[in-house]
């Protein structure tokens, strides 16, 4: 299972990409199309056009991560294909890394910080 800190953003270019498109052609992208910065931590997942694998491209501080995974069998459960980016949370984002469905039925908590009482 991948898991990143609950601060972490994960954003998911929702048109599929070409996978022969390697670190570079992706972080390329980030900062051309999807306007983001590749180099700021957040995740950015890549869907392919078959549905059944994603990329994710990260910067540890150190160097960038490009991993890859596709499913044996089934599909992963997608977002509507439109032009840009959505925002999932780190929970969402380890859901459909396992290829589980109700990943969007997960909705993130207000947290409340706590007031001091006089």
């Amino acid at each position: 299972m991948i898991s990143f800190g609950s601060r972490t953003r994960v954003f998911v270019a929702t048109d599929p990409v070409d996978f022969r498109r390697g670190v570079h052609g992706l972080v390329a992208m980030v900062a051309e199309e999807l306007k983001g910065n590749p180099y700021s931590g957040d995740v950015f997942v890549f869907r392919s056009k078959r549905a059944d694998r994603l990329k994710f491209l990260i910067f540890d501080g150190t160097g960038m991560i490009l991993a890859t995974k596709w499913l044996e069998e089934g599909r992963f459960t997608w977002p509507p294909i439109r032009a840009g980016t959505m925002r999932l949370t780190a929970t969402q984002f380890a859901m459909l890394f396992e290829g589980l469905s109700e990943w969007r039925r997960v909705e993130q908590r207000p947290v409340r910080l706590p007031t001091i009482v006089a």
